[in-house]
């Protein structure tokens, strides 16, 4: 699949998704997030080759990220959440990037991953379990040390990392 038609079929997913209520639709994407209850296990597949599994990540606050090369906010935010998953490996953070590119794509997603702080894949479908299809980007879930959701990024009208936001969502769930 060549990017324009990931472009094309993330933006037909977005305005299916506006068609049906906005994000009162999430669930025809993902099934019931729900705040504090216990977290879908993820699996990222890392471009050198490593699967990292949230099911072994319970102690730990964990990011999940999803973006793409071509997507100009997510290109904004990376380097912002990369920054603070840095200088906050030490309290327990990790992140993992799942990168919504075409494996055609995967010089240019190896070059942004050469810049960031932590483990990046391809997604390789715009769907991710229980987390849903990935229809919006860049969006983002965070789960707290006991492995419960403590953050779901479709609720979110404004997804995208900033630094007062992670402090906000973060910070917090580190101490």
């Amino acid at each position: 699949m060549s990017g324009l038609s990931r472009r094309a079929l993330l933006w037909r997913g977005a305005h299916l998704g506006l068609v049906l209520g906005g994000l009162g639709a999430r669930a025809a994407w993902a099934d019931d997030l729900v705040l504090g209850q216990p977290a879908p296990v993820a699996v990222l597949h890392t471009l050198d080759g490593q699967s990292l599994s949230t099911a072994d990540m319970r102690g730990q606050v964990v990011v999940l990220t999803f973006w793409a090369t071509w997507c100009d906010p997510c290109r904004q935010e990376l380097p912002v959440l990369s920054s603070y998953a840095a200088e906050h490996a030490a309290q327990g953070l990790r992140v993992l990037g799942f990168c919504l590119d075409a494996p055609q794509q995967l010089a240019q997603v190896r070059e942004v991953a050469a810049t960031l702080s932590f483990p990046v894949g391809l997604l390789g479908r715009p769907w991710l379990g229980a987390y849903g299809r990935i229809w919006r980007i860049p969006v983002s879930f965070v789960i707290d040390r006991a492995a419960r959701l403590a953050y779901d990024g479709w609720a979110d009208p404004h997804p995208a990392w900033t630094a007062a936001k992670l402090q906000r969502v973060v910070d917090p769930l580190l101490s």
